[in-house]
């Protein structure tokens, strides 16, 4: 009897700790708050994913940045292995791969279709490259359209003279120091903070992160400049992805394609919401006047061909094919 319970008790172990052995636990890195719809969505996603794999591997989404995982450094820490899965906005990365920030060029993007238009077009190149950083891409979402947020009214690009405006790469610092204004490069969890000390002015954001960070605090004027737009992009490590099984593989890319379009319709929702939230909170929420957004494309729209001309012949031609499917000049 002893000897049966000892082989029974063996086999336990031996069984549970083949059970365990199949479970894969990954940490994704998320630099927006807990309540940013990014955010949301990935915890969504975490969810269906142990579902599509009965629970052999399972998402933890750790929010606003808490992994100490900087934003503009997810590209080298899923390369390193630091985390096993991170989301980012491309934008943020451009010094590991530059073509990522082809979407923050002003003005060239008018709306969500013309958006899916230029992906058609930089996302296969967008993930070639990350591949060669160790970076698997599983699926890409766009913030809303971005806005102006500031102290002060404005009524022509003459009033932005001076302003010291958050920027997020170094496309967007060219814009604003193009249009008179002194940038100032942060990420996300480093605005507030400048915000409350009077080292920024104003700030270029979605409606999403100026609702989360309670921008009327310290700024009272939004205007709907549309002037870029912005991707994110939920990685996960070459090495990582490659240790799970070709079933669960399968089943992840399959799942990530079912949400992308979804996970766009919250998008496409945001910006009405966050609008309403941002003058519920005492802000004003106004187009520019017609006339300095006039000015704002002419000045800014050099930019393009730089681009094209800086980052070589493959981003040359997405912009060319973008330019040519939508009609731009």
């Amino acid at each position: 009897m002893r000897l049966a319970t000892r082989l029974a008790a063996a086999l336990a172990a031996f069984t549970a700790a083949g059970f365990a052995a199949a479970q894969t636990k990954l940490d994704v890195s998320m630099p927006w708050g807990p309540t940013e719809f990014h955010t949301v969505n990935a915890q969504n996603f975490a969810k269906r994913v142990a579902e599509v794999t009965n629970g052999r591997i399972t998402m933890t989404v750790h929010a606003g940045g808490s992994l100490g995982i900087k934003a503009n450094e997810t590209v080298r820490a899923i390369e390193d292995g630091t985390v096993a899965m991170a989301e980012f906005a491309g934008f943020q990365n451009v010094g590991d791969v530059p073509l990522l920030g082809i979407e923050s060029l002003p003005f060239l993007v008018d709306n969500y279709e013309q958006l899916r238009t230029m992906h058609s077009f930089v996302r296969p190149q967008w993930v070639a490259e990350l591949a060669k950083r160790g970076n698997k891409v599983l699926y890409v979402v766009p913030w809303p359209s971005q806005n102006f947020y500031l102290k002060k009214q404005v009524r022509g690009i003459d009033d932005l003279k001076g302003v010291r405006m958050r920027t997020y790469d170094r496309v967007t610092a060219e814009m604003v120091t193009k249009l008179g204004m002194v940038p100032q490069q942060m990420n996300n969890p480093d605005i507030v903070p400048a915000l409350a000390s009077g080292r920024l002015d104003a700030v270029m954001t979605s409606g999403t992160t100026a609702v989360s960070q309670k921008y009327w605090e310290f700024l009272k004027h939004t205007y709907t400049t549309n002037h870029l737009w912005a991707s994110n992009l939920m990685v996960i490590g070459a090495r990582t992805w490659d240790k799970l099984s070709p079933a669960d593989r399968a089943a992840i890319e399959k799942l990530a394609a079912e949400m992308e379009p979804e996970f766009w319709k919250v998008s496409m929702a945001e910006h009405t919401t966050r609008m309403k939230q941002l003058t519920d909170n005492g802000m004003t929420v106004e187009a520019p006047p017609a006339q300095m957004v006039e000015r704002m494309r002419a000045v800014t729209r050099p930019m393009w061909d730089d681009f094209g001309k800086r980052n070589g012949a493959e981003a040359a031609k997405v912009l060319d094919a973008y330019l040519g499917a939508t009609g731009r000049k």
